[in-house]
């Protein structure tokens, strides 16, 4: 399998059974996110509400598209990590797979919803970190430019969580006449049907938005391990047709031997003859072959490499004030850069089907933890019907726009963990949070990432030594 010989071809399935615990982990740590309100209200049984969780967590998966998935995987620049030995590779991926679950069980284990998200994310900067201090490394092993974006969208995301479910609490009672959805629910009784359907539908839509952002970063991840093991056989989409990449080259190749270079700076100019020589290289690999498969296997990590450049240089070139490009010519430019990139920013359907299953059985499983936090600990009273509604609308729309507009990553736990301590202090004010639970999850927050980074970290560098 991939030409490897026996013993990496174990450690890759390792790798890749890890990456499924993580997944795993993150499903039942992150179920009390979708799950938590329609138990507390009694909408739902539990196993009921976990179950149906599951199967929209797992659908969720494969409607998600890759965006998110393709932002985990850029936080660090693979290509600038791979060389030679294969098990540096490993050491890698060993190394930020091992912290994350460590750091997800533990948080887990204490009943803490502390971010899966912040966890990957800290692991992944940790090892780049690590590998950027190694005395034969030369330049940057983070790209802090998708680093910068992402941590972001972990920051923002929870403090319009906690905005947008108070504005909306006051919605309600503005506009609700009937005061049953305020009222704490009945130990034993369902809630009216009109409001039980509200709290199925905003679980469903969390649990689904869940799927499509969570699982996401785990497709990242394996492709990750995949990318970093074996670069070789997933450096390109070879189910893909050449024909559209020639095109698209030659297009962009049009473009930039438009550029006047004369009126540029040396910085610019330089830019665009590096722009030209990669466009060359492109040129000269797809000469003798009509298919992706044709190409030698080393070639085609050579494509990916200048695909990824010239998108890189792309993005420089239209920056650069000089450039008299007309618009015409920069969508032309941009347009057909993003085709090309269709070839290295993908995922295999196995990679997805593994990822939903994992995440979907991992749904079903140790939830009460964290339900009793979300439900019981966060503020000082029990949640009412308003408060999960609102909490999980607010939730899932969150999830959904970064999902789909922004392609970024986000917590669902401090979203919605954000979302139901704003319905409390909408409710009766800021003395109605359990001050003891909200500073113990403030300090999980806090230490997930600078954790999560020197434990990734200090076991990559362990990792190497020992190789």
């Amino acid at each position: 399998m991939f030409g490897l010989p026996p013993e990496l071809l174990f450690l890759l399935i390792l790798c890749l059974v890890a990456a499924c615990a993580f997944e795993f982990v993150n499903g039942f740590h992150d179920t009390a996110n979708a799950v938590a309100t329609v138990i507390y209200t009694n909408t739902l049984r539990p196993w009921v509400a976990v179950v149906w969780s599951g199967i929209w967590n797992f659908i969720g998966v494969f409607a998600g598209g890759i965006g998110v998935a393709m932002a985990i995987v850029y936080l660090l620049p693979v290509e600038a990590l791979i060389d030679q030995n294969v098990y540096h590779g490993i050491a890698m991926i060993g190394a930020l797979l091992i912290s994350a679950i460590i750091w997800n069980v533990g948080t887990w284990y204490y009943g803490l919803p502390s971010s899966s998200s912040h966890t990957l994310i800290g692991s992944i900067l940790g090892v780049g970190i690590a590998f950027s201090i190694l005395p034969d490394t030369t330049g940057t092993a983070v790209n802090w430019g998708e680093a910068g974006k992402t941590g972001m969208s972990l920051i923002v995301s929870p403090l319009l969580g906690f905005t947008l479910t108070v504005i909306l609490m006051f919605i309600l009672k503005r506009f609700v006449k009937n005061k049953t959805i305020f009222k704490e629910p009945h130990k034993r009784k369902p809630p009216p049907l009109w409001i039980r359907l509200i709290l199925i539908v905003t679980c469903t839509l969390v649990s689904f938005f869940h799927g499509s952002n969570d699982g996401q970063k785990g497709v990242g991840l394996i492709m990750l391990i995949l990318i970093g093991i074996v670069p070789i056989h997933f450096a390109l989409d070879i189910s893909k047709d050449p024909a559209s990449i020639t095109q698209s080259l030659a297009q962009v190749e049009q473009v930039v031997n438009k550029v006047d270079t004369n009126v540029l700076s040396l910085k610019d100019a330089q830019n665009v003859t590096e722009m030209k020589s990669n466009i060359a290289d492109m040129h000269r690999l797809f000469s003798s072959v009509d298919q992706l498969h044709a190409l030698p296997e080393k070639s085609r990590f050579m494509v990916r490499r200048d695909i990824l450049l010239l998108t890189k240089e792309t993005e420089n070139l239209l920056k650069s004030p000089d450039v008299t490009l007309s618009l015409a010519d920069r969508a032309r430019l941009d347009e057909n850069i993003k085709e090309m990139r269709t070839y290295t920013d993908y995922a295999p359907t196995w990679v997805i089907s593994i990822v939903a299953l994992s995440l979907g059985i991992g749904t079903m499983v140790g939830w009460k933890r964290i339900v009793k936090t979300i439900g019981e600990k966060i503020g000082k009273e029990h949640l009412t019907y308003a408060q999960g509604a609102s909490a999980e609308l607010m939730a899932a729309g969150v999830i959904g726009f970064s999902t789909f507009v922004f392609k970024l990553p986000v917590s669902t736990t401090h979203i919605l963990s954000s979302g139901i301590a704003g319905s409390m202090v909408a409710n009766r004010g800021i003395k109605n949070l359990n001050p003891t639970t909200v500073r113990n999850i403030a300090l999980a927050w806090v230490l997930t990432l600078p954790v999560s980074m020197f434990l990734s970290g200090t076991l990559f560098l362990l990792f190497r030594w020992m190789i």
